[in-house]
């Protein structure tokens, strides 16, 4: 059961860990959902930013969300290239009044794996520069 989840585990392909970001304005996020022999069912999607008030090593743990910029179903789907790859881009804007400096934007995903279904959470993040 643990290479099923470990195979379909969701990561952050865009912004770029270390990206700066800017208060007001678009933010592209791309969330990658690599391929797998396994079915999923997609439950839910939660990406948020969370400000890192004492630099990057103030970033909080993955479970901790910040401010929740998107809330839905996660509908990845097939693009073909160079490489193969399963995933979604989402347009979000970050606040006004976002403090600048160090944040953890991360990607909670809540998904039923197998023929069971298993429920499975995945959480990740990547550390961004407000500026």
């Amino acid at each position: 059961m643990c290479l099923g989840v470990t195979a379909q585990t969701s990561f952050i392909g865009y912004p770029p860990d270390g990206a700066s970001i800017t208060p007001g304005k678009k933010l592209t996020v791309q969330v990658v959902r690599p391929n797998s022999i396994e079915g999923s069912i997609e439950a839910g999607l939660v990406i948020g930013l969370f400000s890192c008030f004492n630099g990057p090593a103030g970033c909080p743990g993955p479970e901790e969300v910040g401010t929740v910029l998107f809330n839905g179903k996660f509908k990845p789907t097939v693009h073909t290239g160079e490489q193969f790859q399963i995933y979604e881009n989402f347009s979000l804007t970050v606040p006004s009044d976002f403090p600048a400096g160090a944040a953890q934007l991360s990607t909670n995903r809540f998904h039923l794996i197998g023929a069971g279904p298993a429920a499975v959470l995945e959480q990740h993040n990547i550390t961004v520069n407000v500026a």
